[in-house]
């Protein structure tokens, strides 16, 4: 079966978007939205595999669906939406979780590190994070998903998944009228952008994260001017001057990492961008790359806090999302209960 190319993808409503998650995903959509049939997801469910204050959780999902918005996302052209008003996901997830192998599982490095030295007490939901995953894309038969490299390993998982359920139940597959005797589609990852990982501004070895504890760590796009260049000013770096070739950046992540920033919303190469600050200190650069950050990120915050004086409109926007998701979600699910041999009434 040739399946309809159809993009998806989503983020967790766990704290305000960051720097990291325009770069490494959002501006990728907002091109992927002008040439697919694009479902962009706010992902409640995986939010909850940790606790969450639920008054808080409600806050945060009508705060990422506005930042969504206010990035560029269009909700006439893309579909957004919140996971858990979707039933299709949860019920795919558990049809998943009987098809794929503890030992498949059992190798996602991901769950190793959040869970940490007690792993016995983390939840059941977390440890089969995958599987809602790939119920998530799979319940669209999306065959592109834009990942960073950290989810690389889970989208492995789902094309797992897709591959053992389309040979588990190949037989009634074809009864049904797939010749092939493929239900699901093997998603393939889509890992291009500007800046696919963008690193901490207070250690350029790891990953800009909404979890990190220290707030100075990130640029959240609800951050003002002023915390902007706060956040650039302190920014950890050597103390040596910027270099005019690439090769000058090696060894030195903090250096790449503000280099890689400032070219990515400048939407040029490293190479340019060296090219005009090579041997300047960093406290020139770092007043450059403030003024650019706000330029770049100021309408969005601004957009993001006139979208959340207006819950009632971002409500309104997620039922209309998830109306049209569930209208491609349930014939599929449908589907999928009659080659599993479940009884429909």
């Amino acid at each position: 079966m040739k399946f309809k190319e159809r993009v998806f993808s989503g983020m967790q409503p766990t704290g305000s978007l960051h720097l990291g998650n325009y770069l490494g995903a959002m501006l990728q959509w907002i091109e992927l939205q002008k040439t697919h049939e694009c479902i962009y997801c706010v992902v409640d469910m995986h939010a909850i595999t940790v606790w969450q204050d639920p008054d808080e959780l409600k806050s945060a999902i009508r705060q990422v669906t506005a930042a969504y918005i206010a990035s560029g996302l269009d909700p006439k052209r893309s579909i957004l939406f919140n996971q858990s008003e979707v039933a299709a996901h949860a019920e795919l997830a558990w049809i998943f979780n009987c098809v794929a192998r503890l030992g498949w599982l059992n190798r996602m490095t991901q769950f190793k590190e959040k869970a940490g030295k007690d792993r016995e007490n983390a939840s059941v939901g977390l440890y089969v994070y995958p599987n809602l995953m790939a119920a998530d894309i799979l319940a669209y038969r999306a065959t592109h998903v834009p990942v960073g490299d950290d989810q690389k390993q889970h989208l492995e998982l789902s094309r797992d998944i897709a591959q053992k359920f389309n040979n588990d139940f190949k037989q009634w597959i074809e009864k049904a009228g797939y010749v092939d005797g493929n239900f699901f589609p093997l998603p393939e990852p889509v890992i291009t952008g500007p800046a696919t990982r963008v690193m901490s501004l207070r250690d350029g070895t790891k990953k800009m994260s909404k979890s990190d504890p220290s707030d100075l760590s990130r640029i959240n796009l609800t951050d003002d001017a002023d915390t902007i260049a706060k956040k650039i000013q302190k920014a950890k770096t050597d103390p040596e001057p910027l270099p005019s070739e690439l090769k000058g950046l090696d060894g030195r992540p903090e250096a790449e990492n503000l280099v890689g920033i400032y070219a990515a919303l400048a939407g040029r190469s490293k190479a340019k961008v060296l090219e005009e600050f090579g041997g300047a200190q960093f406290s020139a650069f770092k007043k450059a790359l403030a003024e650019l950050c706000v330029e770049k990120l100021g309408p969005i915050a601004a957009e993001t806090k006139r979208l959340m004086a207006d819950p009632a409109e971002i409500d309104r926007v997620l039922a209309s999302g998830s109306e049209r998701a569930r209208v491609i979600a349930g014939p599929i699910i449908a589907e999928v209960k009659d080659v599993v041999g479940f009884v429909r009434s």
